[in-house]
């Protein structure tokens, strides 16, 4: 996403205000489609470990954690969750070493690698990073697509393309006001998960179509709300 001047039009002056290509992280739970938390920033580790951060607090246990390959993923999450080992003396003169960052037992995490030929996919392999294979099998029975894939999270990509203009490709629609941007982007993911019905939520069996929104499906409230709820009620969800 371009944020105030393309990438190829920056000075320094620009960059030190924080202009340039911008990335928004998400965070989605795929059983209820709800976006848990986002943050607009760098693709670097430190806007990283503060989306992962914000989103361990939000956890009541540590879920089944998938993405792409990027590698600040795996650094953050060993971040996140480790255990200090002591290091083995080895009874020579000077400082003893540092303690060893060792993940957590129960830490599942599984990456998709997609190989690209003339721009589409033509292979897709899926490698665990974290965790015990037939544990994250068992977790993928309860998932609501039984395999490993990010296709929720790219869903929900194409529909902030749609929803916002400055996060079109290829557009000349650049946002002016980082705060404006934020805040902007902070509706379109309240109108996403309170307002507007998912449709893979919204039919059942009988494939009758009852409107239920990822705000819905996670427990947060009981309907959908109107635009008006969103922007104007002070009243806590029921």
């Amino acid at each position: 996403m371009g944020f105030c001047k393309k990438k190829k039009n920056l000075s320094e002056q620009d960059i030190e205000n924080n202009q340039g290509e911008k990335w928004i992280w998400t965070a989605i739970d795929a059983p209820t489609r709800l976006i848990v938390c986002f943050l607009i920033g760098d693709r670097t580790m430190e806007d990283g470990k503060q989306l992962l951060s914000n989103l361990a607090s939000r956890l009541l246990e540590k879920p089944l954690f998938v993405s792409d390959e990027l590698a600040h993923y795996k650094n953050c999450l060993l971040e996140q969750y480790h255990e200090l080992v002591n290091s083995e003396p080895t009874g020579r003169p000077g400082r003893p070493r540092n303690p060893l960052k060792i993940v957590q037992d129960d830490l599942d995490y599984v990456t998709v690698h997609k190989t690209r030929e003339g721009g589409r996919v033509v292979k897709v392999e899926r490698r665990i990073v974290f965790g015990d294979a037939v544990r994250i099998a068992d977790r993928l029975e309860s998932s609501p697509s039984h395999t490993i894939n990010t296709s929720f999270v790219e869903r929900t990509n194409l529909d902030w393309r749609l929803w916002d203009a400055h996060l079109s490709r290829k557009a000349l629609t650049f946002a002016r006001s980082f705060r404006w941007l934020n805040a902007k982007f902070a509706i379109c993911v309240a109108a996403y998960n309170f307002v507007r019905p998912h449709e893979s939520l919204s039919r059942g069996r009988d494939r009758i179509f009852y409107p239920r929104t990822p705000a819905m499906a996670a427990g947060v409230t009981y309907r959908p709300w109107t635009i008006s709820d969103l922007l104007w009620s002070r009243q806590s969800c029921q």
